[in-house]
């Protein structure tokens, strides 16, 4: 089990210098300028991971970094062509786009919402900003900062939820632990306007001792109240998932007992269902089960997880929708020569799954997988650099 983990847990770890700010390094390790290989990072590392959300009218909305600046673009064809992108912030600053560190947008009639990371010069320190156009996306206001805290700490890997009734953004906040050597992991912030953008309510803590660099999931629920998954800190290095409403405590969502001091850089995936059930996809590098599960929470009642995914060919960063009865995991895998995405579907709301099947494959490096819901359908959307922004209709 430990050989098939090694090549997925090195570039985990190794992708996203996990530990080096975060947990006490051995005393007798070699001396690394962080700063020096953090900022190379923010200005070297290829663009892949980008952002997109279909809107009401069916058109497909992309956010994606060029050098320091986000662009938005749309499309009538599903991706097929895009109009002429628009800059979204005016002032060029260093943007975290890679891996568990995306944009995200969101599409609500006129408005259109872009979130994503500043990153600062000191080593994994950034901001989350927020841009609204209110126009259909032909030009967008000031960007601003969303976090109330802002020392160069560790604000980053921001989540965004947005409807009718205004945005919410979740993200990660080393607030209460910076300068506190006590205080393990990071924690769970969320903030919320009412007024299209403008302004922010308070920032509030959801939790604290939080995973410091796995993305966070969100999903709405039926009363409309956003809800988060993330990657937790149980005891002193106990890493699975909890899961809770931003207006509940939270609960657990795997019980995996993976104990790794350090980041995974390995974020779970959430989607709510009519019916309230919760559905989670999540990867574990724990002895006992290693690799992708998947589970569905209804009130009291979970399923046990259901393992997925070829863990020899690296299987991680999974996805998950729901509509209706039908349930749909996409996510990652390489065999070698190329990077491949890979599918399965149930019909029975997550108690049976058909076969995996590859929806796209490319190789060279490639972003991780997204699954972006239509007016009618349901879409993969994966950008790589050797055959570019693929968009692909998910048929069950």
């Amino acid at each position: 089990m430990v050989g098939r983990l090694l090549p997925l847990l090195a570039g985990l770890l190794l992708g996203g210098m996990a530990s080096a700010h975060d947990h006490h390094a051995v005393s007798d390790a070699p001396k690394v300028d962080y700063a020096k290989v953090w900022l190379e990072k923010q200005q070297t590392a290829p663009r892949l991971a980008v952002a997109a959300t279909f809107d009401a009218t069916g058109r497909l909305w992309l956010a994606r970094v060029v050098g320091q600046q986000i662009f938005v673009s749309q499309s009538a064809d599903a991706g097929r062509s895009f109009a002429e992108a628009v800059a979204v912030n005016r002032e060029p600053e260093l943007i975290s786009a890679d891996g568990e560190a995306r944009p995200q947008i969101a599409a609500i009639g006129q408005r259109i919402y872009v979130s994503w990371t500043q990153a600062l010069p000191q080593p994994f320190a950034g901001h989350i900003r927020l841009a609204v156009s209110d126009d259909g996306g032909k030009t967008f206001g000031e960007p601003l900062t969303v976090n109330d805290d802002t020392r160069p700490i560790t604000h980053r890997f921001n989540a965004m939820l947005a409807d009718t009734r205004g945005v919410t953004l979740a993200w990660i906040d080393k607030r209460d632990g910076a300068g506190n050597p006590d205080y393990t992991g990071a924690a769970i912030y969320t903030a919320r306007s009412t007024d299209g953008g403008r302004s922010f309510e308070t920032n509030r803590k959801l939790a604290d001792h939080s995973c410091e660099c796995c993305r966070i999931a969100l999903a709405v629920d039926t009363d409309g109240t956003p809800v988060a998954l993330w990657r937790q800190v149980f005891g002193q290095s106990t890493r699975d998932f909890a899961l809770a409403r931003l207006d509940e405590p939270l609960r657990r969502g795997s019980d995996d007992g993976w104990e790794i001091d350090a980041c995974p850089h390995h974020g779970g995936a959430l989607a709510i269902g009519r019916d309230g059930a919760r559905h989670l996809a999540w990867f574990t590098g724990a002895e006992r089960s290693p690799g992708l599960h998947y589970r569905r929470i209804a009130g009291d009642t979970q399923t046990p997880p259901q393992r997925f995914g070829n863990l020899d060919a690296q299987a991680g960063h999974p996805q998950v929708a729901v509509h209706g009865r039908h349930v749909t995991l996409v996510w990652r895998e390489f065999d070698g020569r190329h990077n491949l995405i890979r599918a399965m579907h149930s019909r029975d709301n997550g108690s049976r799954w058909s076969a995996p099947t590859t929806l796209a494959r490319s190789a060279g490096a490639a972003d991780d997988p997204l699954l972006v819901t239509g007016r009618q359908a349901l879409w993969l959307v994966w950008n790589t650099t050797a055959d570019g922004l693929r968009t692909v209709k998910i048929k069950p």
